[in-house]
């Protein structure tokens, strides 16, 4: 079974880039929001269910993005962890461990979730298809094109014009749920909001 730290990053991933426009299906909102929207921040909830369905473990915290592909995860609760994505490659770092894993932005993308929020051409990866309103939410369906990853499917979830969650499945049968509060984009993060300096005496690991 994966650990919460494999979803903390696959959470990451999935949440690089969220946007906003005109009241829509929740197909052409994806769409617009992989198109138009820059940066954000929201706060989260993720909640990891277990293959058996009731084993969960519950974080919360905050995120940033700008797009493209830049993106910081701040884990504040139970375990306290960071996860940046700089651009060029992923930072994650572990708190109680003193380790930082790193990875090369192309690597840890691929047909993840972040393909489907960050990248532009998402429909080469994914198909798409938009789903039953389910919870006073549209949603849409995401399938990788390739089975080869872990990854089975995710769906996006809007509430009007707005991202409000996203439920991720795995081929070990874990599930994942973020749920969003109101994402404010006025104002663009800093530049060195998505940079990552390790900190003294933390191991690095970059496979």
């Amino acid at each position: 079974m994966q650990t919460l730290k494999t979803w903390a990053l696959r959470a990451a991933l999935v949440a690089v880039a969220l946007p906003g426009m005109a009241q829509a299906d929740s197909l052409d909102q994806l769409r617009g929001f992989v198109r138009d929207t820059k940066f954000g921040r929201a706060d989260f909830t993720q909640t990891v269910t277990a293959p058996d369905g009731i084993k969960k473990k519950v974080s919360t915290g905050t995120f940033e993005f700008s797009r493209p592909n830049r993106f910081r995860f701040v884990y504040q609760k139970p375990y306290a962890q960071t996860i940046v994505g700089d651009g060029q490659k992923v930072w994650f770092y572990d708190v109680d461990l003193a380790q930082v894993t790193v990875r090369k932005m192309g690597d840890a993308l691929g047909a993840t979730p972040a393909a489907v929020l960050a990248g532009q051409g998402i429909e080469k990866d994914f198909d798409l298809k938009a789903e039953p309103d389910r919870d006073g939410l549209q949603w849409v369906l995401a399938t990788p094109k390739q089975s080869e990853g872990q990854l089975q499917w995710l769906r996006v979830g809007f509430k009007g014009t707005t991202l409000a969650a996203l439920e991720i499945a795995d081929s070990f049968g874990q599930r994942s749920m973020l749920k969003f509060n109101a994402i404010a984009s006025q104002t663009p993060p800093a530049p060195e909001t998505f940079k990552f300096t390790v900190p003294a005496g933390v191991d690095v690991t970059e496979p």
